[in-house]
């Protein structure tokens, strides 16, 4: 058993994945152990995974399933698995070597943390670097809920690392979530835990016309599903609790810096 599992899911992202895929590989920390799972692909997919399977034996498993949604296929590979921390990597994005040894090295650090998370790096279609999110310093780890459901802090999927433990007592992704399932398990696992943060470019997040951040309409209706499930809980209203209040929007939000 790895102590991380490297959880990918993949619809019809055959252009993207072998560089996914060799990003894990070229990981400083080796103890981890790849998911991928085929949420219903109807392109090669199966052909471009078949030379990795062969290469990496054990240590990469591959799931085909009927399609079930992003958050679906998560959880099918996070219910096959069973190591101590579980680690997000889309098919069109691409880690950094340091990717898990810093995000290992911010959990072993911060004990009380249910996960953590650090700065990424926009790629386009073709690869080619944009902005850079350097993040919120004010807001950016410890008891952070109210900040999470406000959105003054950012959660860049391709750096999230879950201690296990966490997800087993807040649940798996939300399956009727599709566009902000990520942010509402990390909420829902800051209202128990600490949040580690990394304050380091550890990965590439790819924006491409196909990508689900290209489509505003379909992001909107997801974030307005987030607020009407999660509101009311502690923190998380129309108002800032009282210790952030004053705070300027300016102060709060991330900034996004050319690279």
């Amino acid at each position: 058993m790895a102590k991380v599992d490297v959880i990918i899911p993949a619809f019809n992202g055959a252009r993207y994945l072998p560089a996914a895929i060799e990003s894990v590989l070229s990981q400083t920390f080796e103890d981890w152990q790849i998911w991928l799972v085929d949420d219903g692909s109807t392109d090669n997919t199966e052909e471009v995974v078949a030379p990795f399977l062969l290469r990496l034996g054990s240590r990469m498993k591959y799931i085909k399933q009927e399609n079930q949604g992003l958050p679906g296929a998560r959880n099918t590979a996070i219910r096959a698995s069973a190591g101590e921390f579980v680690a997000l990597l889309d098919a069109d994005d691409v880690w950094l070597p340091c990717r898990l040894s810093e995000s290992v090295k911010a959990l072993a650090e911060r004990p009380e943390a249910g996960f953590a998370y650090g700065l990424i790096t926009i790629i386009d279609a073709e690869g080619r670097l944009g902005g850079t999110f350097r993040g919120n310093s004010k807001f950016a780890e410890g008891r952070i809920a109210p900040q999470i459901y406000m959105r003054k802090v950012e959660l860049p999927c391709p750096t999230l690392t879950f201690r296990r433990r966490s997800i087993d007592e807040v649940g798996l992704f939300d399956t009727t979530l599709r566009t902000t399932e990520d942010r509402d398990l990390c909420l829902r696992i800051a209202f128990r835990y600490e949040v580690a943060f990394i304050p380091e470019i550890i990965a590439y997040y790819r924006v491409s016309s196909g990508s689900m951040s290209s489509d505003p309409e379909r992001m909107l209706r997801g974030q307005l599903a987030f607020i009407r499930k999660h509101y009311g809980a502690e923190g998380c209203g129309l108002r800032e609790p009282p210790d952030l209040v004053g705070t300027s929007l300016q102060a709060a939000s991330g900034d996004l810096e050319a690279a």
